[in-house]
């Protein structure tokens, strides 16, 4: 039973037809002008198209990458390396994605000030103290649309008109809620959004940044002139394929699929909390995406719960999927101020295609294996010899 759909969503039919008949058709380099080059750049712009139908931009606002984290690290080197000799100020939030939190640090190394805003316990970081911590003198505002592990969606649209006021720009990195809530660049006023496919049923690989018309980026890696001189490469026409397609159907099944998962959200977490488990819902009564909840069960290890739900076929995380395979306490629940949930929860990310019979047997296994591990903890240790 897969319940781990924030580390990676399986591939939606539609972007595996895209893909494969993407690499059963004609070879070609889309930057090549003969006609089988132009039958991959026509590939290439049919994803830009759904991508930017998705977000509400325009296509030539799109520069299509290798990733989500390729597009944030884009975003923030390219962003700020016009900024004036010493750096600047950068400000984001505590909890983000290791792909915006290591750039941080690299660019602190480089002479950037950076302040790091905590959320609150709701998982929420309050606009008003993102404003004020930038001062004159910053750059650039990083803030995620929707925390990847609590899933809670985050005030991007009430900072923007401020920071543009003021002259800073505003980048979102958005991996986590393209697909699962409805996005507008215009709306939310951000000046650059990350997006990764394999999110929303696209495949990995593939992702896209949105910049915003008429704004300086620098390319962060050196090469060819592809996607406007700002992601040099040869383009891999078959992820790209997959992302468009998949960008096309998240946004025709937006509002149903989003509907369907929040319902199942909900069961999952009244039938949890009727069966007196010790546990609670992080970030409870704060705005979330609809298909992800945080669940803490006090005196337990969240390495064991993982583990032992794998044991019995449930797939589900402890936090981001994305250290290499480890399992370790959990940042973004130590930036909320949660220090003992830090190391005793587990995420439960559902999607489009999770069914009722799903939560209801995943509800009774989570009983069995907590029970389990509660038990297994309450043991004695053997004698030493």
């Amino acid at each position: 039973m897969y319940l781990d759909h924030n580390a990676t969503s399986p591939l939606r039919p539609a972007a595996r037809e895209a893909m494969l008949r993407a690499i059963h058709g004609a070879a070609g380099n889309a930057s090549s002008v003969h006609a089988f080059g132009h039958a991959a750049r026509m590939a290439v712009e049919t994803a830009r198209d759904a991508v930017a139908a998705l977000l509400g931009a325009r296509s030539e606002e799109v520069v299509l990458t290798g990733g989500g984290t390729e597009a944030n690290n884009l975003a923030l080197f390219g962003a700020v390396r016009g900024a004036p000799a010493g750096g600047g100020r950068l400000v984001t939030s505590a909890f983000e994605h290791p792909s915006v939190l290591a750039v941080m640090e690299d660019l602190e190394a480089r002479g950037f000030e950076v302040i790091r805003v905590p959320p609150d316990r709701s998982g929420v970081v309050a606009a008003d103290r993102l404003l004020a911590a930038a001062v004159p003198g910053t750059v650039l505002v990083s803030l995620m649309l929707a925390n990847n592990e609590v899933g809670t969606l985050q005030p991007v649209a009430p900072l923007a008109a401020e920071l543009r006021r003021r002259g800073v720009l505003l980048h979102c990195d958005a991996a986590q809620a393209a697909g699962k809530v409805a996005i507008d660049v215009r709306a939310l006023g951000v000046d650059l959004l990350s997006l990764a496919a394999h999110k929303f049923g696209g495949p990995q690989g593939a992702g896209a940044l949105y910049v915003r018309a008429g704004l300086p980026l620098a390319p962060h890696l050196r090469g060819g002139g592809q996607e406007l001189n700002r992601r040099p490469g040869t383009e891999n026409i078959a992820a790209l394929a997959g992302l468009g397609a998949a960008a096309q159907e998240a946004a025709g099944d937006l509002q149903e699929e989003a509907r369907g998962m929040a319902e199942l959200r909900v069961r999952l977490e009244e039938r949890v909390a009727a069966l007196g488990l010790g546990s609670r819902v992080n970030a409870a009564g704060s705005p979330r995406l609809p298909n992800t909840t945080s669940l803490a069960f006090q005196g337990l290890s969240a390495e064991s719960l993982v583990i032992a739900l794998d044991l019995e076929g449930v797939a589900v995380s402890a936090g981001s999927a994305c250290s290499a395979g480890t399992l370790r306490r959990s940042h973004v629940l130590e930036a909320m101020g949660l220090e003992e949930e830090a190391g005793s929860s587990i995420r439960v990310s559902l999607g489009p295609r999770t069914t009722q019979q799903e939560v209801d047997a995943f509800v009774e296994i989570l009983a069995k294996v907590v029970a389990g591990v509660r038990g297994a903890a309450a043991l004695p240790l053997p004698a030493r010899r």
